[in-house]
Formats: C-alpha cells, sequence, structure tokens
C-alpha cells in the first residue's frame, strides 16, 4: 500500500525530512506544506540581504519547489498553511491562498513549524520589524529605506547582525539590551565586552540593562520608553528572539516539553505514534548537561530533519544524539564563536570548573595578516573541557569553536587536547595552536 508522508513545514528541517524520506522509501508519496511561496529558505541570510551583500532574495533558498518534485520527487505545495491536524482521522486541514479548506491524508507526519519573533506591546505599528522568514524581507527593505534612525530591541545573534546591517547602509542605530552584556544566553561578560567595544567603535549608540518598557505611536513608532528614557526613532527591529512554533502541535494534542517545544525523543518521535518533530519547534538533548534544552540553530535542524524523515519512512533506522550548543555569528570582520558551556551556564548547572582567557596570535607573529584574538576554555574539575567562546578579526576563530565543540562532544581533557596533532604553518597558526596554549594554561604547569 502506498505510503502518505507529510512535512508541516519548508525550512530546513522540513525540506531535509521530506527529501530523505524520499530517498529512504522511493515508493512513499511525500507531500512538503510551506505557508510561504519560499522553501529550503535561510533566515540566516537575511541581514546580508538588507546589507546588500545578497543582492537578490531568491539567493535566500537553497532550492526552488519546483527543483524539488523535478529532482526529489517530492510534492511541494506553497502558499499552503496547515491549519489543523486530525490526528484520529490521519488528516492535515490546509487553507490555500483564497481557496476553501482542504484535507490531506497522511500516515506518517513531521512537524517542521520552526520558531517564530518574541514580540511586545505594539508591535502591529507600519515601521515596526520582526524578522524571521526570507519571503518577507521586501517589506522590510521599504521600511528601513524610509528610516534614518533605527532601534535595535536586544543584543544577541540577530540583533548585532541587524546592527553590521543597519550601520553598513547608513542607518544610526541604537540598540537596546535588558541585560547588562550582549549575547546573554551565550558569552561570558569578558568576551562580551570585546563586541561591545567594537559596536560602539563602529557609530552604534549602545543601551544596555536598559529593557524596553513601551513602543509609542499612532500607524508607526514615533518613541521608544525604557526605563531609564525616551528615544526618538524612525523604525524598531524586534531582535529579542525567537519562541517554538508549536501551536499546531499543541492544538493536535501532541506533548510540548522544554519552553513548550515539542517533546520528542532521538528518533524525532512526539508522544503520538506516527508524528514526528524536527527543527527549531523541538526540544534538544544537551550532551554535556544529560537534559532536554531548546537551542534553535539550522545545523541541529537539518540534521532533525534528516532523522525525521528517514525514520517516518523507514521505522527506527536513526537517531539524532543531541547537540553541545555550537554556534558562530560576526560584527563586521570581528568573529564571534562559541560551544559547551558557558560560566554562568556552569553555575547554574552546578558544574565545578575553572576557566582562562588568553590572548594569542592566528599565525605566526612574522606572517602578514595575523590577527590578535581572545580565547576562552572552560574545564571541569576533572580538567575535561566542557566550554569555549572565541572573538577576534579572523575567521579563524570559526576553526576553533569547531574543533572544540568536537573535543567537548568527545569529552576530551586539556592533556588529550594538548597532545592533539594539530596542524601548523605560519600562514595558517603559530606553533602553539592557540587551543592547545589555553589547554597548556589550564594544566598548571603539567605540561
Amino acid at each position: 500500500m502506498l505510503m502518505n508522508i507529510v512535512v508541516i513545514g519548508g525550512g530546513a528541517a522540513g525540506a531535509s525530512a521530506a527529501v530523505r524520506a524520499k530517498r529512504v522509501n522511493p515508493n512513499a508519496n511525500v507531500v512538503l506544506i510551506e505557508a510561504t511561496d519560499m522553501v529550503t529558505h535561510g533566515p540566516c541570510g537575511i541581514p546580508y540581504f538588507i546589507e546588500g551583500i545578497v543582492k537578490d532574495k531568491n539567493n535566500l533558498v537553497t532550492y526552488t519547489p519546483e527543483y524539488l518534485e523535478k529532482n526529489r520527487g517530492v510534492k511541494v505545495l506553497v502558499n499552503t498553511r496547515a491549519v489543523d491536524i486530525d490526528v484520529d482521522k490521519k488528516v492535515i486541514v490546509v487553507e490555500k491562498k483564497g481557496s476553501q479548506l482542504e484535507t490531506i491524508k497522511f500516515d506518517k507526519l513531521v512537524i517542521a513549524t520552526g520558531a517564530k519573533p518574541i514580540i511586545i506591546g505594539g508591535t502591529d505599528r507600519e515601521n515596526v520589524i520582526a524578522l524571521r522568514h526570507p519571503a518577507e524581507v521586501d517589506k522590510v527593505k521599504i521600511v528601513i529605506d524610509q528610516a534614518k534612525k533605527v532601534a535595535v530591541i536586544g543584543g544577541s545573534y540577530l540583533g548585532i547582525e541587524m546592527a553590521e546591517a543597519l550601520t553598513a547602509i547608513g542607518k544610526r542605530v541604537i540598540l537596546f539590551e535588558k541585560e547588562p552584556q550582549l549575547m546573554p544566553k551565550s558569552l561570558d561578560p569578558d568576551i562580551a565586552k570585546v563586541i561591545e567595544d567594537e559596536m560602539v567603535s563602529k557609530g552604534i549608540e549602545l543601551h544596555l540593562s536598559e529593557p524596553v518598557v513601551e513602543l509609542v505611536g499612532n500607524k508607526k513608532v514615533e518613541k521608544i520608553v525604557t526605563t531609564k528614557s525616551e528615544y526618538t526613532v524612525d523604525a524598531v527591529v524586534l531582535a529579542i528572539g525567537v519562541k517554538p512554533n508549536t501551536d499546531l502541535a499543541r492544538k493536535a494534542g501532541v506533548k510540548l516539553g522544554v519552553e513548550d517545544a515539542i517533546a520528542v525523543n532521538e528518533y524525532m518521535e512526539t508522544s503520538i505514534e506516527g508524528i514526528y518533530a524536527a527543527g527549531d519547534a523541538v526540544e534538544k538533548f544537551h550532551k554535556l548537561l544529560k537534559k532536554k534544552v531548546w537551542i534553535p540553530l539550522a545545523t541541529s535542524a537539518n540534521k532533525e530533519g534528516q532523522v525525521a524523515g528517514a525514520n517516518a519512512a523507514g521505522g527506527r533506522v536513526l537517531k539524532f544524539g543531541g547537540i553541545v550548543g555550537t554556534a558562530v555569528t560576526k560584527f563586521y570582520d570581528l568573529y564571534i564563536a562559541r560551544t559547551g558551556l558557558s560560566e554562568r551556564e556552569a553555575r547554574e548547572n552546578n558544574v565545578k570548573y575553572r576557566s582562562t582567557t588568553i590572548k594569542v596570535r592566528t599565525k605566526a607573529h612574522y606572517y602578514p595578516g595575523s590577527a590578535e584574538v581572545v580565547v576562552k576554555m572552560i574545564v571541569d574539575d576533572n580538567d575535561v573541557i566542557v566550554g569555549f567562546q572565541a572573538v577576534g578579526k579572523d575567521i579563524a576563530v570559526a576553526c576553533y569553536a569547531d574543533i572544540a565543540a568536537v573535543t567537548i562532544d568527545r569529552r576530551m581533557s586539556i592533556e588529550d587536547l594538548f597532545f592533539a596533532d594539530l596542524g601548523y604553518m605560519p600562514a595558517t597558526a603559530p606553533v602553539w595552536h592557540p587551543l592547545i596554549v589555553a589547554a597548556r594554561v589550564l594544566s598548571r604547569g603539567k605540561f
């Protein structure tokens, strides 16, 4: 009998799940439902479209619906919104633009509805932007083009990236963060300070420890009120963060877990048999903390989609082992990376630790183009590496985090890292690799 596999959501996890399901079971009827006209879209690229680095919004997608249908055998329904799931009848109710409600039968279902922006009161005004989907970028561009002074609310990844994009196109930027540092959930204060100083040097008006309490205006926001003062602005970018988009799953009776993300096991199975979930809508297993967390990242979303699609089509053939929380961003040429636990996370989870923060160069001191970067390494009381952060004006920062992510995932000690056979040449690294230097410092003279 022909198996009907339906995937809701055409982003990283959903498209990955659909393609994988068809590959595992070529005879299955695989349908991908997407609310917009874009699938395999990359929200991470939106700031670079605003900045003008990406010239065409269509470049923010990997594959078109037509490509997926012709070359991957996946039927794609764009501009189609799933509005209800009848678990008993195994039917999805969808709404197409300009059409009446229709139903789609499924044998196996993958929910990949992603995340949605956290909003505050007054965000329905014309000049307020809540970034999440590339399909919305044309409207965003119009609002920004008409503004001179733009407020960015939120100092995490998106806030920092948008601050770069806006200043690069000549906008005056004022950024508000309610915590006393940038990227408070990801970085420790000493690393965040490097970013803060760089942003100020680029002309950004930075307001830390200053929560926004009100957006004032009629059709448009004209003024931002904080706990400390009032500020006149022409436009507002909301970068407060995101939350799991699980309204549809909740309505269907699917169990929710951490931060109201969909609860899943290692096979990406939900609490309802035959229904899987993947991507930013689901909770993750943190390998270090040995518990479920919610950290939405595109890399894990793609892998979770692979697992969900494979298992929906072929049974329990793949497992998703979990994450250690690796992430990278940048502000102009200042690269920022982290993986594992920060000191704050270690304290909150009762992990005994010590750390070192050092300044190192990315190449041999005599080789042109060498940059000074700040590297932080955190180890537990058994000398096992549990956290890493780095910031500096060299793309090598991202490479360091990738190496550190593997050491953390494999529970390597600083001695394991110190004796690791990392490569060297003057143009790519000093003879003492920065990570090995950090390990040596933490050894307290042992090696």
